[in-house]
């Protein structure tokens, strides 16, 4: 994740400028899912991986990991689950397929168009946690995943929010 560029404050005339010291491998991935029921408080529910350039370590999620979040997803709402997501490779590979056909009494996908973050409430989480974070200046990945982390505890025990990035998209619930 490499955070935009922000605007900060420095002395009249001077630029401010962040000295950077070592090598800028690694990276933080996240996955989430926003969660809507009708009369009920909004959800979210993510997962953050960090790469460190590691051999042998993974450079970001799987379709295990989409998996892992999903069945954990459904414990915690303890319902049936709708899931509308982009067509991202990992989403659509056979081992992805072959849980969607196993779980069908549970779990009903449906695909966005290829790009489409503008119908993607996720999108709109991800913007804030980007927005939010653009002028840290880090010393290591650790300290990006922990801002990260805190941002997104924030947003999650914030429903409004939640609701916010689904009313961006313009889409609507019905029961």
């Amino acid at each position: 994740m490499t955070p935009p560029r922000a605007r900060t404050w420095g002395r009249v005339g001077q630029t401010p400028v962040v000295r950077v010291r070592g090598r800028g491998s690694g990276r933080v991935s996240m996955a989430a899912m926003t969660c809507y029921k009708p009369g009920e408080c909004s959800r979210l529910i993510y997962a953050i991986r960090e790469y460190r350039g590691r051999k042998d370590e993974p450079k970001g999620f799987g379709w295990r990991d989409f998996r892992d979040l999903i069945i954990r997803a459904h414990i915690q709402l303890a319902a049936p689950i709708v899931l509308v997501w982009d067509s991202l490779r990992l989403h659509l590979t056979t081992g992805m397929k072959d849980f969607i056909a196993a779980n069908a009494d549970w779990l009903t996908v449906f695909q966005l168009p290829t790009y489409a973050p503008d119908l993607n409430p996720t999108e709109g989480i991800w913007s804030l946690v980007k927005r939010d974070i653009g002028n840290l200046a880090a010393v290591d990945l650790s300290q990006i995943t922990s801002a990260v982390k805190r941002r997104l505890k924030k947003i999650q025990y914030r429903p409004d929010i939640v609701d916010g990035c689904l009313a961006g998209t313009r889409l609507l619930l019905h029961n």
